[in-house]
């Protein structure tokens, strides 16, 4: 009996724990499976992609300090090509993914040899820039490490929210040099961004720490950032060049266009540690960081910390698949979690959007948010994954419509930079406010939605629409893409203006969102342009590529964007003419092979004329579902995942988008994807991952095993919901918030009984 009483007891507590390990994440080592280095580039430098930067980054932090391997970066975007063997240096500041270059502050970068003010040897200067090779690089959620090979400096980095941290390690040097470049940025003779430094500070405090700052324009129209530097040795002496202008340990030196050389001296085998804290408000922001977030020079401990920070934000999911699938997941993960970043200080303080000093009410106010490319998957998957993250980002859009007049459209560094089109903070909000994400002044919120929806601004001249019923391509460029894409955001805003009774606005709105049938020809079958005159606009051909302005279309063709009616698709399948015209097109889209001499260079990862490597084709595959036939939604997202997507440097076929090219990736594989980004509908395609458990708020889970996943069986045969049967394409965003087991049996042949099973609704 007695041994009956003990072996219950030791049952009980394994069932307790194995209960508890269910419910609650317990923080791993997931660090191990993230690539930095993925999407950096390619061996060849033929097929750059991602414009990742492989440096050092807090979740969502101000600093994102990494190596530039070009002296004025402007593409890849990210300052860091893989292909590229020569480093001119360490900026603070980075772009993850993005079309346009821009921030690169504060360049930081060791040298032993002659006094050089310029990366590239030049005469009678030798550059102190040096090669480097990969197999002496290395990369890891918040650790970079490379050696430098001309003066064989061992450099190590590191990053807390608001700070960086270097360790220099010397070999065989008793002295070097450190160059701070205060007017390192993108190329300054581009005439479109008409790039350059206003105004520039650096002061020495003392001979172990020095302050500095710069006001520059760029893709952001002006940004002030201020840093403070401590050194944990004193150094010998400081040269600032002011211009032309060369002054010997001056206190205070003021110019445009700042760089400055610190010597140090007995520096053999004895590392130099530098800490650097940045603020985008004030000197005052920038000390109080530093001191707040590193008041040590302990490097060590600072990895750690950081390293730590990103198991916790990683431990959201837990996926069982292949090694590669892991490196590719949570690289993805990774990814997603780096943008939008916090540029308030420690203290709340904050410059808004009109340059005035404000305070977070949160302790937080984040920037740089790629809507056009965001609202797509990533801000849906924060509404799973980190919902407190989506309430504070949405809290900081909201800001902008307070001091602005209007959401974000483009928004970095705090500015506005009106770059693409429509305003896609609307689905994003409206998405948060039917799924009841809390935290959120939805009342407040609404109203934002309503002002950004009607007051005319640039790229949204709302009064044409009201006048045409969409916008004529000789009154506004882009116009066939402005009038689909405000279609889908006016459709959102009358969502919510009905459940919060505005019963007029909701009319108008839902109106406003069917005016996309005014530029459909259904002679030939596609979206087109019209003037102001409703003539329709010639020549016309579906395979020419628009950029961002002088075409009908933005960084698409007619081809891509016939499909962008995500809020309407049963009315679109009519207006194509029916089911079976709607799959023949379809089928076309993804098997025409044409390609005209000016693709855009956004344009990559072709399926015929599917480009996974921008956003406007990212919901197409999923289309399949509407129409009866999911094993072709399974086929090509399948093939998508399979051909798009490595844990190489070349691992994307496009820019990574501040996390929308990996939020396609993290859905896909679980198993769907938001084609509405707004509704909470998840519909279905190819999961690959063999077992996928979400640790939701509350201490809830969702899980998702796809039994068989793997070698070719792409094809989804049963599905099982909770334990039991489910006859659906889709998926609600309740039913995985209320936490469950989502079972898919897969094989490697479609399953054609699957026609039966109910399509996605569009409500």
């Amino acid at each position: 009996m007695k041994r009956l009483s003990f072996l219950l007891v030791i049952f009980t507590i394994f069932w307790v724990y194995q209960v508890k390990a269910q419910q609650s994440p317990v923080v791993k080592n997931y660090i191990q499976f993230v690539n930095p280095f993925i999407g950096t580039g390619s061996v060849d430098s033929m097929s750059l992609s991602g414009s990742n930067f492989p440096g050092a980054v807090y979740p969502w932090g101000l600093v994102q300090l990494s190596p530039d391997t070009r002296d004025n970066p402007e593409d890849p975007c990210s300052g860091y090509d893989y292909a590229d063997s020569i480093i001119v240096g360490f900026s603070h500041t980075h772009l993850s993914g993005t079309g346009v270059a821009d921030l690169f502050d504060f360049l930081f970068m060791p040298y032993q040899g002659p006094l050089s003010w310029q990366a590239n040897p030049q005469k009678n200067d030798p550059g102190y820039r040096s090669t480097f090779r990969h197999e002496n690089e290395d990369a890891q959620p918040g650790y970079y490490r490379v050696l430098l090979d001309r003066s064989q400096i061992n450099l190590e980095l590191t990053a807390t929210e608001h700070c960086g941290m270097h360790r220099y390690t010397f070999a065989n040097a008793d002295s070097f040099r450190l160059m701070i470049d205060l007017d390192h940025s993108l190329d300054k003779k581009r005439p479109y961004w008409v790039c350059r430094l206003i105004g520039a500070e650096v002061r020495i405090v003392d001979n172990k720490t020095i302050e500095g700052y710069r006001i520059i324009t760029g893709w952001a129209p002006l940004r002030k950032v201020y840093f403070r530097a401590e050194f944990s040795r004193p150094f010998a002496c400081a040269d600032i060049k002011a211009g032309r202008q060369i002054f010997h340990n001056a206190a205070v030196v003021n110019h445009p266009r700042l760089k400055l050389n610190l010597t140090f001296e007995g520096t053999k085998n004895k590392p130099l540690l530098i800490k650097v804290g940045l603020s985008s408000v004030n000197y005052e922001g920038a000390r109080l960081n530093l001191k707040k977030e590193i008041p040590h020079f302990d490097f060590n401990r600072v990895v750690k910390g950081t390293q730590q920070a990103w198991n916790n934000v990683l431990a959201c999911v837990d996926v069982q698949s292949t090694p590669e699938q892991k490196r590719i997941f949570y690289t993805a993960l990774y990814h997603l979690f780096i943008h939008p970043n916090n540029i308030a200080d420690v203290n709340g303080h904050y410059l808004n959007t009109n340059f005035d000093l404000r305070t977070a009410p949160d302790g937080v106010h984040y920037s740089t948010f790629s809507l056009w490319d965001t609202y797509r998957a990533a801000h849906p998957l924060y509404t799973i994954l980190r919902p407190d993250m989506d309430a504070k980002f949405i809290n900081s859009m909201l800001r902008q419509y307070r001091d602005f007049g209007y959401l974000p459209i483009w928004q970095l560094w705090g500015s506005e930079t009106y770059c693409m089109i429509g305003n896609h903070a609307i689905p994003v909000i409206a998405d948060a406010f039917h799924k009841k994400i809390p935290g959120i002044d939805y009342d407040f919120a609404y109203q934002a939605v309503k002002a950004s929806s009607t007051i005319p601004h640039q790229n949204s001249p709302f009064h044409l629409l009201d006048r045409f019923h969409y916008f004529p391509e000789n009154l506004q460029t882009q116009s066939v893409s402005l009038t689909l894409e405000i279609a889908y955001d006016d459709w959102c805003a009358a969502q919510m203006a009905k459940a919060l009774g505005h019963e007029q606005d909701a009319r108008y709105l839902l109106q406003r969102s069917q005016y996309y049938k005014n530029l459909f020809d259904p002679e030939i079958g596609f979206f087109r342009a019209r003037d102001d005159q409703g003539h329709w606009m010639e020549p016309f051909s579906p395979l020419k590529y628009g950029g961002n302005g002088g075409y009908p279309f933005t960084e698409g063709n007619a081809w891509q964007y016939l499909w962008y009616v995500p809020h309407d698709v049963y009315s679109f399948i009519e207006l194509m003419g029916g089911r079976e015209k709607f799959i023949r097109k379809l089928d076309t889209f993804f098997t025409l092979e044409a390609k005209p001499a000016d693709v855009n260079g956004n344009a990559s990862g072709f399926i015929g004329q599917y480009a996974h490597g921008n956003e406007p084709s990212h919901h197409i595959a999923y289309l399949y579902d509407f129409v009866g036939q999911p094993w072709k939604t399974q086929y090509y997202t399948a093939k998508i995942m399979r051909e798009q997507y490595t844990d190489q440097p070349s691992g994307y076929s496009g820019n990574e988008d501040c996390g929308q090219m990996s939020a396609w990736y993290i859905f896909s594989a679980m198993g769907f994807y938001p084609v509405n980004p707004a509704n909470g509908i998840y519909c279905f395609g190819s999961p690959q991952l063999k077992r996928t458990i979400l640790h939701l708020p509350d201490k809830k889970i969702f899980e998702i095993i796809a039994h068989n996943a793997g070698n070719g069986n792409d094809y989804i045969q049963n599905i099982l919901l909770n334990g039991k049967p489910y006859h659906k394409l889709y998926l609600r965003h309740q039913d995985i918030v209320n936490g469950g087991r989502l079972e898919f049996f897969m094989g490697n042949q479609p399953n054609k009984a699957l026609a039966k099973y109910e399509t996605p609704p569009t409500d």
